[in-house]
């Protein structure tokens, strides 16, 4: 069925890709939109992407089915290209009732797009590691594991927003080991 709001997502669009992962989870992370890999498989952050994004979790002490990965738009856009305002606008309800059913304790943002649309900010560069705030929720913006695929040089930046997320959350990457484990880490 043709939508109404973007009449290409038949053209260019197999499925729609809501969200993955764990709906009570503590951590959620926020893309721009599916790619070609994630419209044919109806998940978000599948491709080479979604390959550095799961190590980046990995990293974090968690496993991915222990978060919850969402994206502005629920679509892929034509030619992968940045959603635009309305079709952001458009799919933003979705993604905050997502928010607001899983409830996590720190949402990082990837990239510019959530960035500007759940923050109402630009410049992910500058705005990058420094704490905002969406109602109530603690969020963390970093860079698009795809831009870190193509600038290799920026991922210690990235680590460390991730580092400032996992202290959020549970202190060291030794505690939130234990935390995952389902330990206190008290003898």
């Amino acid at each position: 069925q043709q939508s109404t709001l973007f009449p290409y997502t038949t053209l260019f669009r197999s499925q729609t890709v809501f969200g993955d992962g764990n709906p009570g989870a503590e951590l959620m992370f926020v893309g721009e939109g599916p790619g070609r890999e994630e419209d044919e498989q109806g998940i978000p952050f599948v491709g080479a992407a979604g390959q550095l994004l799961t190590k980046m979790i990995a990293a974090m002490q968690f496993e991915r089915s222990q978060v919850y990965i969402a994206n502005i738009v629920k679509c892929r856009p034509p030619r992968n290209r940045v959603p635009e305002p309305g079709e952001a606008q458009a799919c933003l309800p979705f993604l905050k009732r997502q928010i607001e059913l899983v409830r996590p304790k720190v949402i990082v943002t990837l990239g510019a797009t959530p960035l500007q649309y759940l923050l109402g900010k630009t410049g992910i560069g500058r705005e990058r590691g420094i704490w905002c705030d969406l109602d109530g929720i603690p969020v963390m913006p970093t860079y698009h594991p795809a831009y870190l695929l193509r600038a290799p040089e920026r991922k210690g930046e990235a680590w460390s927003d991730l580092k400032q997320v996992m202290a959020r959350l549970g202190g060291s990457p030794a505690e939130t080991s234990r935390r995952r484990e389902g330990t206190s880490g008290t003898p």
